[in-house]
């Protein structure tokens, strides 16, 4: 039985659409026990909602919510009883294996760091979303947004984290990886992912394909995109901007007078299967790599649908051994990688 900590309390339709989600993952996966961390009574009125298997599911009673607009740390350090925390000590004490939130993202990666902590020999946790791709697959992103600045041990250790997920949650035997950049070429970019260019060709572990461009990040050439987390937020910003963009001129073509409404209906099959396939909410949220325990954060505006993929993520990371094949390729880094990693973790002390 995976165990994992929920925070219901998180997120802009918080508790109904998590407390949905969570019903809806126990009905997909039946070796799935959830807590259910938020105020008891508002969560047990959406439970009263459903009919769910009772002996998998536990609603621990917290009375306090971070939101947005807190600054994460100190709200973190302040907030005990607060869902997000609770959710976490819950794993911290063995109770549980994963957490899955959709609330503020900075207090979700402070609440990891200062609760969980980081895997030994790791220099920084990284955010990594699943995005659809044309060959109807998915393509990781690691960083989207937690490290605005990098040094080159980082984007290795991101592919190192990249790989292991894609291999525990998604059951690729060995992902190809590639680096976002401004070109294919080996002198394309600053100096910064020229180096880290050349070191991920030597990195053990690492199934590196080369330097990739923005336009190739939902085409399915590669299963891991590593990026700094300035870099990946754009790429990932843009995709979702396209996608929206896309879907209103359709809409707004199709409805320019009777012959293409007429056309609508033809094809309207047709764009539903497209929609389905580049739907994000069926990828989930984003993987918090580098800590001792998975831990996936939602989107702030998802619906059960798309949560409950959240926690088939997190259970999913669990059953693979994600935090053990990290480990694991962290010992295959060369000496110099792990004494660079050292220094690095002993700058941001």
């Amino acid at each position: 039985m995976v165990k994992i900590a929920v925070d219901v309390m998180g997120g802009d339709f918080a508790p109904a659409q998590q407390v949905k989600g969570c019903v809806l993952a126990l009905e997909k996966d039946k070796d799935l026990f959830l807590y259910l961390c938020g105020d008891e009574t508002q969560v047990n009125e959406e439970l009263k909602k459903y009919k769910y298997d009772k002996s998998r599911v536990k609603v621990v009673h917290t009375t306090e919510i971070i939101t947005n607009e807190e600054e994460p740390a100190k709200a973190v350090k302040a907030k005990k009883n607060s869902s997000t925390v609770v959710a976490f000590r819950l794993v911290k004490e063995g109770e549980a294996e994963a957490v899955v939130s959709s609330g503020s993202t900075g207090a979700v990666l402070a609440a990891g760091v200062l609760t969980l902590g980081r895997i030994k020999g790791i220099s920084r946790p990284a955010l990594c979303p699943g995005l659809p791709n044309a060959d109807g697959g998915v393509t990781l992103l690691c960083d989207c947004g937690a490290n605005l600045e990098c040094k080159p041990i980082n984007l290795i250790h991101f592919a190192l984290m990249g790989t292991a997920y894609a291999q525990a949650a998604y059951g690729v035997e060995s992902p190809r990886v590639g680096l976002l950049n401004n070109g294919t070429e080996d002198h394309k970019g600053d100096a910064l992912h020229q180096e880290v260019n050349m070191l991920l060709k030597q990195t053990a572990g690492v199934n590196y394909i080369g330097n990739i461009e923005g336009r190739e990040l939902m085409l399915g050439g590669v299963e891991v995109v590593v990026a700094d987390g300035y870099t990946g937020n754009i790429g990932l910003k843009a995709v979702e901007g396209t996608g929206k963009a896309v879907s209103r001129i359709l809409k707004s073509e199709f409805k320019r007078n009777i012959f293409t409404m007429i056309g609508a209906l033809i094809v309207n099959g047709v764009l539903n299967r497209v929609k389905k396939r580049l739907d994000y909410e069926k990828c989930g949220g984003a993987m918090l790599l580098g800590l001792k325990n998975a831990v996936v954060k939602g989107h702030g505006n998802s619906k059960a649908p798309a949560f409950s993929v959240c926690i088939s993520q997190a259970a999913d990371a669990v059953r693979g051994d994600m935090v053990g094949k990290i480990k694991a390729m962290l010992e295959a880094l060369a000496p110099a990688e792990t004494a660079q990693t050292a220094q690095t973790e002993q700058t941001n002390a």
